[in-house]
């Protein structure tokens, strides 16, 4: 079979294609191995473009933020999508947003605050994209993307553009139900009125919650596990005993224990093997099975 890089040109595309491109520097976990060949398309028809061109036996994974994955240190196969630049417009539409896949949450929340519009300050608190927060109905501080998502639009691997709406998503905790392939393109979030200053004032106090709740300065990913029916998976963690539990130089952060941190040196093998050291001690102490809510991509080195 070719070498990827002969197989993977993406003649007629406009956007950086990169192979063998270093993707631990862009996680949040500072942590992972290369792709084999990375694109960042520069707006909805390369990225068709793009996609009509890939074998269809060459995988493809689409990263966002990069701030709720571990990307293992053998790197990924195939052809990894960045959302970057041209994914990123925010736009205003009566009472909401309409935000690019790329599009942080914090940067959306701040859009809506200064228009106006009520109800998405919650993405202050979400460490991410509108397209991850799309695709795992990302939540926090009492609501969720589920509740405020009118429709989004998504490109399906042989390039083909849609609109689904919210019930088309088959919302879930932390779930979403798209198509087998599907990407995000953007969404559009409904919000209410509301008085701006009072807007800002609450992302202000979501902010400083997280800020002293959360490892947020450290390198981390995220809330690690899903809170299983009924219980709050760090008090689970705790009863455990794995508050600051270490493993080499990745540690469970002794601030909030549903937070795994790499000290420096981790790699990606130290943090999942140190995540299922928790799960495992967690089964043993109370019974209940912890499930992974970081994304866990690539294979092993």
């Amino acid at each position: 079979m070719p070498d990827i890089r002969e197989r993977l040109t993406l003649p007629g595309t406009h956007g950086r294609l990169l192979h063998d491109a270093p993707l631990g520097p862009r996680a949040w976990f500072r942590a992972g191995g290369n792709a084999e060949a990375l694109f960042m398309p520069e707006d909805d028809g390369d990225l068709a473009t793009a996609l009509r061109i890939v074998p269809s036996d060459v995988p493809v994974t689409v990263l966002g933020a990069c701030s709720n994955v571990i990307i293992r240190d053998g790197g990924i196969e195939g052809l990894v999508i960045r959302l970057a630049r041209g994914f990123s417009s925010i736009a205003v539409e009566g009472d909401a947003i309409v935000a690019g896949a790329a599009a942080l949450d914090m940067t959306v929340a701040e859009h809506a605050a200064s228009a106006g519009i009520d109800g998405l300050s919650f993405l202050a608190g979400i460490p991410g994209s509108i397209g991850g927060a799309v695709v795992m109905n990302a939540g926090a501080y009492g609501s969720d993307t589920a509740a405020v998502l009118e429709w989004a639009e998504i490109m399906t691997r042989d390039g083909q553009v849609t609109r689904l709406d919210n019930a088309a998503l088959g919302f879930a905790y932390r779930h979403s139900a798209l198509p087998p392939g599907a990407i995000v393109l953007r969404a559009c979030l409904r919000g209410r009125r509301g008085d701006p200053d009072a807007i800002r004032a609450h992302i202000a106090e979501i902010r400083a919650a997280r800020e002293a709740a959360q490892p947020v300065r450290a390198r981390t990913g995220g809330s690690t596990f899903r809170n299983p029916d009924g219980h709050k998976a760090w008090t689970l963690i705790d009863e455990a005993g794995c508050r600051g539990l270490r493993l080499g130089e990745a540690q469970v952060s002794e601030k909030h224990c549903n937070f795994l941190l790499n000290l420096g040196g981790a790699t990606s093998a130290d943090l999942e093997a140190l995540g299922d050291l928790v799960r495992e001690r967690v089964r043993a102490r109370s019974g209940i099975d912890l499930h992974w809510e970081i994304k866990r991509l690539g294979k092993p080195a």
